[in-house]
């Protein structure tokens, strides 16, 4: 199945800097916890994640965590352990807003869901 048309166009190096200023806006006391933690932006979820997340066709992933979690985290690891990546995905944000406004607010929502893994939160323990 195609993915749905987008009706709001944000280009890349806006919308790059709209997940920034999320980040910049976390409080001091989290944000140096997740300076370890790779925030990228990718246009769509590459076919193999959807598929190992079980998503229906229908369904839009915003962003994805991939890590350990701070709370699994140990000192006693084997090394070798890659860095926590977050990934932001701008085509199905663009999809499912249609403002501006509503971009700025589900970009800043989905950034503090994904740092919520991070801090070891599962989805269903999220504020929203």
């Amino acid at each position: 199945m195609l993915p749905r048309k987008r009706t709001l166009t944000i280009p890349e190096p806006e919308f790059q800097a709209l997940v920034q200023e999320a980040l910049d806006g976390l409080p001091d006391e989290y944000a140096k916890l997740i300076t370890n933690v790779a925030v990228v932006v990718e246009e769509e979820p590459p076919p193999e994640v959807l598929a190992d997340l079980e998503m229906e066709a229908d369904e839009d992933l915003l962003g994805l965590y991939q890590g350990l979690s701070l709370d699994k985290e140990s000192f006693f690891q084997a090394g070798g352990q890659l860095p926590a990546k977050i990934s932001i995905y701008r085509g199905p944000i663009l999809r499912l807003c249609r403002t501006k406004k509503e971009v700025v607010q589900e970009v800043r929502d989905t950034v503090v869901h994904e740092i919520g893994h991070h801090f070891g939160f599962d989805d269903d323990e999220m504020p929203y």
